[in-house]
Order: structure tokens, then sequence, then C-alpha cells
């Protein structure tokens, strides 16, 4: 009886394909959402997820097993301070992919994958934005004599 396999091989070999998904993941992790094919945006969301999910370890093993997949090490880092603190809460389901339609060229089925956010940490994140503003002092400008 055959074992079951899974992932998808998307027409690469083995060391191509993970060298793709690393380098894939450090740009999701960079600019937070990234429009890709289908396949390719499923098999991201694999690793992304295992890559959150270190990050909210937190421990010197997790950041090292981090660094070994994420290319960039400022990503490293906003993996384990500011996404990790962002899902927290979270217990996985950390991306959504949204079909975007076809490509123009082949016509493949397109996708953006994206961070989930919360609506209400993103309410909260703009009210903070108002109140620094408030507390601003208004400039005046100098009286003139």
């Amino acid at each position: 009886m055959g074992q079951g396999k899974f992932g998808s091989k998307l027409g690469r070999t083995t060391s191509h394909r993970k060298a793709m998904l690393r380098t894939m993941v450090t740009s999701l992790l960079k600019h937070e959402k990234i429009t890709t094919t289908d396949l390719k945006a499923k098999e991201l969301r694999k690793v992304a997820e295992k890559m959150i999910t270190l990050g909210k370890r937190g421990d010197l093993h997790a950041r090292r097993q981090a660094a070994a997949c994420v290319r960039e090490r400022e990503m490293v880092g906003k993996l384990f301070g500011e996404l990790s603190t962002r899902y927290k809460d979270r217990s996985g389901g950390y991306t959504r992919i949204l079909k975007t339609g076809f490509r123009a060229g082949d016509n493949a089925p397109m996708s953006m994958i994206e961070f989930v956010r919360d609506a209400e940490a993103e309410k909260a994140k703009e009210k903070s934005k108002e109140k620094a503003k408030k507390k601003a002092p208004a400039k005046t400008p100098a009286s003139k004599k």
C-alpha cells in the first residue's frame, strides 16, 4: 500500500521548489501580501503558517529554524517581534488566499495571499494614531511686533 504524499511538486526539482518557497515566504513577511498562482499560494500557506508558529514559540531553537528558512535577517526579527505579538491569541489561520482572476499570458489562475488582520486591532491602531495627533502641540506662528 502506498504512503500518502502531500504537497505539490509545482513542476520543479526539490531544491528549486524549496528555494522558491523560501523566497516567497520572505517576500510575504516583508510585504504582508503577494500575488502568485493558486497552487503556489496554497503551498506557500503551509510554510508561512509554520513560520508564524515558530515566531510565537519564541525560543532560540525556533529562531534558528526560522532563520534557516527565511532569507533576510530583518524579516526574522519582524517574525519574532511584530507578527508574533499580532497573532499571540490566534491558534492558526494566519493567512488568507483571495482569488484574483487569470493571468494574461497563459490564463493561469492567480491569487493574492495575505496575512489576516483583526478588525479590532486595526480600529485600536487607528484610534491610537488619532490620539497621538490630538496630543501633538499645535504650532503657533510667532507673534509680530
